[in-house]
């Protein structure tokens, strides 16, 4: 593979370095990544850019889609397993109390 498909950057607006580094993290952990590194230009502007250098083997493009898929798996999952706890702490704090206020946990859902 050419060295310019295996290496790339990637600016994204609107992201800060909660997404960054996320996205930073996962795809070190794909073995087709040799590096994988992250910065925000500037502290007043919401642009991360997100360098992405593969082992040759795919394209950076397509290692950096499969991280983000990663990232949105493992997000979703974190979201489940949250709901169910407090789904079980809610029933087992709600028994033998009244139809009246509980004191178990308020959890917004989307």
């Amino acid at each position: 593979m050419a060295g310019k498909e295996a290496n790339a950057t990637f600016s994204l607006e609107g992201e800060d370095h909660t997404f960054g580094n996320s996205v930073r993290w996962v795809l070190n952990k794909n073995p087709h990544t040799a590096m994988c590194g992250y910065s925000v230009p500037h502290p007043s502007e919401e642009i991360v850019n997100i360098r992405v250098q593969t082992t040759g083997e795919l394209p950076a493009a397509q290692v950096f889609r499969e991280g983000v898929a990663d990232l949105m798996t493992i997000c979703d999952h974190v979201q489940d397993v949250f709901t169910k706890s407090v789904e079980k702490y809610k029933k087992k704090n709600n028994k033998g109390k009244g139809k009246g206020k509980s004191d178990a946990m308020e959890v917004d859902s989307d």
